[in-house]
């Protein structure tokens, strides 16, 4: 049975994942009641662990260095009682061996250069080349699901990043193209920053580790 996680550490983690998010955001990243939630990030600030920001038309909390510190310290308490440590750096090590080709594929979507400009933004007029690249990315969704299944056997609260990708780019075949690489929607590109965040917060890494 894969390990369930405490309700106060999902809300730390879920905020560390999301980077900034509403309350509603935060429970409903991993399914938590929502009153509970906002109690929890309300002892937190008084902690010193989160705090609200507010920018432009977005709003919502995010983590202090201390937060980020705490969510750490049960981070790896969890993944050594949990006894997961070695297939989540063995599930790591698989998702870094896709991130590069991904990385790649996401500019390849964004430009498409001409012979006047290297860094032309690619208008999306040229259907073979987003084919190409559509393809590629539906070859990256199988390779992914046994890291996120071997994921997911050892800590419940991975479940969900495959197939989140996977409708993804099931939005992409209807037509909706910013569900490829899009901030603040499910996008493609959205589920994998966030997979990354996890698996790096999980092992005590930094981002490019």
């Amino acid at each position: 049975m894969p390990f369930d996680s405490e309700p106060e550490l999902l809300v730390l983690h879920s905020i560390r994942i999301q980077g900034m998010a509403p309350t509603a955001a935060i429970a409903g990243r991993f399914s938590l009641d929502a009153t509970a939630v906002q109690e929890l990030l309300l002892d937190f600030e008084a902690y010193g662990w989160v705090y609200r920001v507010a920018f432009a038309d977005l709003s919502g909390w995010t983590l202090s260095e201390s937060g980020k510190q705490e969510g750490q310290r049960r981070l790896a308490a969890e993944l050594d009682l949990a006894g997961a440590r070695d297939q989540v750096t063995a599930s790591h090590t698989d998702f870094v061996q896709l991130n590069g080709r991904f990385l790649t594929l996401v500019t390849k979507w964004q430009i498409r250069p001409t012979p006047r400009d290297a860094w032309a933004a690619n208008d999306h007029q040229d259907w073979a080349w987003d084919e190409d690249v559509l393809k590629s990315l539906t070859n990256i969704s199988r390779r992914l699901r046994p890291v996120g299944d071997a994921l997911s056997a050892a800590l419940a609260r991975f479940a969900g990043y495959s197939d989140r990708f996977d409708k993804a780019l099931g939005r992409v075949d209807k037509g909706e193209r910013s569900f490829v690489d899009q901030p603040k929607i499910d996008s493609c590109h959205t589920v994998w920053f966030e997979l990354h965040e996890d698996l790096l917060a999980t092992l005590g890494m930094e981002r490019g580790g």
